[in-house]
């Protein structure tokens, strides 16, 4: 089996690339009444690629299904931030070798991080040649012709390095609610354990006069809220010359009036004063921010290329907390990078006791092949780094119910989306400051903001009821 060379890139002309997304129009009946199933992993980039996926499945004629055993074709859009990603693929590949053998038709196709990965990609072929097409996270625009033009090999189509950033993209979006946003792709920073540069590429940001044209649509259509998405979302514009900053550009989509703005994931290294300024002084943009730790050492924030102390992170985060309105703050943090010491812990453990984050997604260090991280050499044993999460995990649940139970009586705006799924009785929203809300009826109120008395309060989630 012979395997692209991935370390090539395959270029486009501007031209080319300008046909591919303006001036192709696909026949939506070319596989009328066949079904497609999506399943996908990973983060908000990932849930967004696969908005765009289905919409190009859709302009073929496929329609969704959510039984697997019912699909005619299926695509797995993946992540490869931690190791229990790829397992969680391998797995699921079982399934869908098992539903091959009753349908010998239907089409494997496997795409998102994991496919940027090269040694994943040989694995994948080799080892489930049942698996049809192969696609990365640059070739998403390549899905239709990549079914229409199969062959009876494993097709691939994987750009070592990043392409164009490409507009006028359809999607078939997940709610008619709330829409992500793109404003930019791939990330610049190389935290020595994350693989996202990868697989992303370098960092591409969009024109800022598309985004806000995205966002005006958006308000047309009846939105209630936008978030605007980028691997290191407030580092936007600084790979463009003449463009505005993150924080004009936030200005700029408040103006729009949209009724609610959030954004992920920020940098502490790119949060500028006149980010929390605007935030500030603009109340459709969300008091919320999630302001990633990783750790609270200052010597392990360092061999993880985070370009900030611990120091210069709890200034920056008392500076949020003393100028923005109510503002909630959740984090990440990683457990068990090499080396991490008892005394390191303890630094991540006084600065969750400091800032008291109203959550926090946290792991144990995951080495991803590729990445500098992964060549450190690690003598922690695998039982300290899950007793120190379990030691975490408690303190931050703490906070979080102490943070949830402030809000009990209190009258809040909650936008609400949809009913519950356990419990078809009550709807399920969100506060400004991005609480989980459960309030019970409101049916009649999905899609707006209204507003909630909060009647109790538990570690990851409100309840209340619409208040009269």
């Amino acid at each position: 089996m012979k395997l692209p060379n991935l370390t090539e890139a395959r270029k486009r002309t501007s031209k080319e690339v300008e046909h591919i997304y303006l001036d192709e129009h696909y026949d939506q009946n070319t596989f009328k009444g066949q079904k497609y199933f999506l399943r996908t992993y990973g983060c908000q980039m990932n849930v967004h690629d696969g908005e765009e996926i289905a919409a190009r499945l859709e302009s073929l004629g496929f329609r969704p299904t959510e039984k697997l055993e019912d699909a005619d074709i299926v695509i797995l859009n993946t992540c490869a931030i931690r190791e229990n990603a790829h397992d969680k693929l391998y797995g699921f590949l079982g399934r869908c070798k098992h539903a091959k053998k009753d349908n010998k038709d239907l089409i494997i196709g496997i795409c998102g991080c994991m496919a940027q990965e090269e040694n994943v990609v040989k694995e994948l072929m080799e080892k489930h040649p049942y698996v049809d097409i192969v696609f990365g996270t640059h070739n998403i625009h390549e899905l239709q012709d990549l079914i229409l033009n199969r062959t009876s090999k494993q097709d691939i189509s994987v750009y070592s390095c990043e392409g164009e950033v490409y507009e006028n993209i359809a999607y078939k979006r997940d709610s008619n609610i709330k829409a992500w946003v793109n404003i930019q792709y791939g990330c610049d920073k190389f935290c020595t354990y994350c693989i996202v540069p990868y697989t992303r590429g370098k960092q591409r940001s969009r024109k800022s006069k598309e985004i806000i044209s995205e966002v005006e649509n958006l308000v047309k259509d009846g939105y209630q809220e936008v978030t605007l998405l980028g691997q290191n979302v407030n580092a936007y514009g600084k790979d463009l010359t003449d463009e505005l900053s993150f924080a004009e550009l936030l200005k700029a989509v408040a103006e729009t009036k949209i009724p609610r703005i959030r954004f992920v994931t920020s940098h502490p290294w790119d949060f500028t004063d006149e980010m929390i300024e605007v935030i500030a002084k603009y109340p459709n943009i969300m008091p919320y921010i999630h302001l990633p730790l990783q750790s609270g050492s200052s010597r392990i924030l360092k061999l993880m290329g985070r370009r900030y102390t611990k120091e210069e992170y709890l200034k920056l985060f008392n500076k949020i907390k003393s100028t923005i309105p109510n503002v909630a703050v959740t984090t990440d943090i990683i457990v068990g990078f090499p080396n991490e010491t008892d005394e390191d812990f303890a630094e991540t453990l006084d600065v969750v006791n400091t800032c008291k984050f109203d959550s926090a997604f946290t792991f144990i260090f995951s080495p991803r092949e590729g990445t500098p991280a992964a060549r450190m050499e690690d003598k922690i044993e695998m039982h300290t780094k899950e007793e120190r999460l379990q030691k975490l995990n408690e303190l931050v649940n703490s906070y979080s119910l102490a943070a949830n139970q402030k809000y009990v009586g209190k009258v809040v705006p909650v936008l609400i989306e949809g009913i519950s799924e356990k419990d078809k009785n009550k709807v399920f929203g969100y506060t400004d400051t991005m609480k989980l809300v459960n309030v019970s009826n409101g049916q009649d109120k999905i899609g707006k903001i209204v507003d909630v008395c909060i009647t109790d309060a538990k570690s990851f989630s409100l309840d209340g009821e619409i208040n009269n």
